[in-house]
């Protein structure tokens, strides 16, 4: 896919989150990170202080379902990634956007995208690249054939 100059490119998952901006052409993106974020990403079972409970008047082995507070935590950084591409948006801050995200995350953001901010998106692409380096995400986003 053609990345146009001065678009902007979210690259995130459930606890990473690269915002770059094209500074080459459409051809031969050059991704500058504009700005990163990252949060502790632990286990649910590293997270959780209790064993799930019992439905009132249950009478063994039937509880409630237990929260999943590692999901919780990838949801709240979803929405706060949205939060800050529909900032921009409403800024102008830029005119184009394509996001790459894990395909959790990536239908997580689309819960919050904001009208501006959907009006601006060239492409979403399911794609996990938070944890690759700039070049692996520039070869992946040319290579990239929208369906």
């Amino acid at each position: 896919m053609r990345v146009p100059h001065d678009a902007r490119v979210l690259v995130a998952d459930g606890a990473k989150m690269l915002f770059f901006r094209n500074e080459g052409d459409a051809d031969q993106p050059v991704l500058k990170i504009v700005s990163a974020e990252e949060q502790a990403d632990p286990r649910d079972r590293d997270v959780k202080t209790d064993a799930a409970g019992q439905k009132p008047g249950g009478t063994g082995g039937s509880t409630i379902g237990e929260a999943d507070y590692h999901r919780q935590a990838e949801d709240r950084f979803a929405a706060d990634a949205a939060a800050m591409l529909n900032k921009g948006a409403l800024s102008n801050a830029y005119e184009k956007l394509i996001v790459v995200a894990s395909p959790k995350t990536l239908g997580e953001l689309r819960h919050h995208y904001h009208k501006e901010t959907q009006h601006r998106l060239l492409a979403e692409i399911p794609k996990d690249l938070a944890r690759q380096p700039v070049d692996k995400i520039e070869a992946a986003l040319l290579a990239y054939e929208a369906h």
